[in-house]
């Protein structure tokens, strides 16, 4: 689900940190020993230059960890960011020869791009090495093609959150669901009491499959979840009808929205998350990942881990564990012994404490815990990441050519916006899936 660039910096990286809340029941698991120390190389003399989308905050920080890589190595790294136009700088720079050392990736499906115009260089053995000692559950698969290890996870989004207003929550008594069946009856126990239970940002499609991403994972499991990702089932599967028709549990009770569907369907997602938080709120959850707290604290006057609180996705089918995730991989375009211990340094325990410490970040790796966190409560998110294991799994619409899954009007954006509109056309929704999917694979 990428966004446009007109909202892509309110889906993976608003600034503001904290994205947790003191209502998440996780288990601090400490996950010690058998991590690959930073780098002790010594490349005195060479320079790297990184490409990528972060700046502000994020660039700060980032270059804070690059200066612990400089100190013990003596190479100088230099950052820049091209922010939503990354692709372009990206694609320009390789046509003309000039590709920087490392670039920072975004989007599964263009690590996979440019793995196919062969611009990537492999990670060596002693990255992958540090991967495996590093890296929760199927994070090195995360950043394969082909069974070619080519990117190193270091910053990721845990897109598998309930967001909501705790005050709303304990005039009426409500508390977090443990499952989707709850979920729902806390839904329409809320809208029974007068309160919108739901806002749904339905004017931005890349919201709604987030959606369908969390429910699918949940109904039809992560492996048929890789299926339909990479096309080898149709989206006619009757694994995509359950989940349409377990989405439909919601999206079609008209009272279980703010304003319904032709409402949530005029809803951003800034003005979606302030229906939630703003003085006198208008509804009581809004579903996201953890950077919604960065719109909370940016554009409201509650506070995460107060007011704005979280609790998992719901458990569908006994799927509790499973994840959605995005995030920003660093990929090399040189081959160069320097360019490999810098992936090596950034996939290694102490580049993550680093950032960990400073804030507004989650990292993938398992030798992390809560206390390792500026705020410890994001390190509980980013403990539900790693407990995922096996089972998390990356934004799928990320994974998809951009024509189906990140086109404002087309796709997975528009089918679904119509399937809000809708929620009885299951099998219609399901067939139109299939075609723009065939035809954006060249099935």
């Amino acid at each position: 689900m990428t966004a446009p660039t007109s909202h892509r910096t309110h889906r993976t990286r608003v600034l503001g940190g904290a994205a947790a809340a003191l209502g998440l029941t996780l288990a601090a698991t400490a996950c010690g020993g058998g991590s690959t120390s930073a780098s002790g190389a010594d490349l005195d003399g060479q320079t790297l230059e990184i490409v990528g989308p972060w700046a502000g905050d994020e660039q700060v920080a980032f270059e804070q960890v690059l200066a612990l890589f400089e100190d013990q190595t003596g190479a100088t790294v230099s950052y820049s960011g091209a922010g939503d136009d990354l692709q372009t700088v990206l694609q320009t720079r390789i046509q003309g020869g000039d590709e920087p050392d490392v670039a920072l990736i975004p989007q599964a499906g263009l690590i996979e791009h440019f793995a196919a115009d062969d611009v990537l260089v492999p990670l060596t053995d002693d990255v992958v090495q540090t991967l495996d000692e590093n890296m929760a559950g199927a994070w090195a698969d995360i950043g394969s093609v082909d069974d070619t290890p080519y990117g190193v996870y270091l910053k990721v989004a845990n897109k598998s959150l309930v967001w909501y207003n705790d005050d709303l929550f304990a005039e009426t008594g409500a508390v977090p669901p443990e499952n989707w069946e709850e979920f729902v009856e806390l839904s329409e126990n809320l809208s029974d009491v007068g309160i919108s239970p739901l806002s749904v940002a339905g004017a931005d499609g890349w919201v709604l499959t987030d959606w369908f991403e969390n429910v699918y994972l949940q109904t039809a499991g992560p492996e048929k979840y890789d299926q339909l990702a990479s096309h080898e089932i149709p989206w006619t599967d009757p694994t995509v009808e359950v989940a349409l028709e377990t989405l439909a549990e919601i999206w079609g009770q008209e009272q279980l929205m703010l304003g319904g569907s032709s409402g949530s369907l005029q809803t951003d997602f800034p003005t979606s998350v302030v229906n939630v938080y703003s003085d006198d709120p208008d509804a009581a959850m809004v579903v996201g990942a953890d950077f919604i707290g960065g719109v909370v604290s940016a554009s409201t006057n509650s506070t995460v881990g107060e007011t704005a609180q979280i609790f998992p996705f719901p458990s569908i089918a006994g799927e509790g564990d499973a994840v959605v995730v995005a995030g920003d991989a660093a990929v090399a375009m040189s081959d160069s012994e320097a360019t490999m211990e810098l992936l090596r340094f950034l996939a290694s325990e102490e580049a993550a404490a680093e950032w960990a410490s400073i804030g507004g970040f989650i990292s993938p790796n398992k030798n992390l815990t809560a206390d390792d966190y500026a705020d410890p409560v994001l390190g509980q998110v980013a403990e539900q990441v790693i407990d995922a294991g096996d089972s998390v799994r990356f934004d799928l619409s990320d994974l998809q050519p951009a024509a189906f899954g990140a086109t404002v009007g087309d796709g997975m954006w528009q089918t679904l916006q119509d399937f809000l509109a809708d929620p009885s056309d299951v099998e219609g929704t399901m067939e139109r899936l299939e075609a723009e999917a065939a035809r954006a694979h060249g099935n």
